[in-house]
């Protein structure tokens, strides 16, 4: 991804894209959202920890869809910066050299995203 990413956009883009593959394929789309909220549901952690979780796993793996997704997530679930800070850090410590760079773009994104409330 590139470094002048505008990381709203992006995600405003894939939202429309996503419509497209769910009316494409349904029933698929459907059981992956009972999943995600199934996922996310709070219980012993909540939402935003597990957003949270999400984007850390996001940068290690090097999915730019996902850290988009993901940092918008946690943002309006109320992270903090320093949150996301030790977030990208474990991602890091688990992702090695390539989470490094990552962790510049989910930086970045959450920027971008805690910007627009303001």
């Amino acid at each position: 991804m590139q470094q002048d990413t505008n990381w709203p956009e992006l995600a405003k883009f894939l939202s429309s894209e996503l419509k497209n593959l769910r009316t494409g394929a349904p029933e698929v789309m459907k059981a992956f959202s009972a999943i995600a909220a199934a996922a996310l549901a709070p219980n012993a952690l909540d939402t935003k920890t597990k957003e949270l979780i999400a984007l850390g796993i996001s940068v290690a793996v090097r999915c730019d869809d996902c850290v988009a997704f993901h940092t918008k997530a946690a943002a309006q679930h109320g992270a903090t910066k320093e949150e996301v800070m030790e977030t990208l850090g474990m991602a890091i410590y688990m992702g090695a050299g390539p989470s490094v760079m990552y962790a510049s773009h989910a930086l970045g994104a959450f920027n971008q995203f805690t910007a627009q409330k303001g």
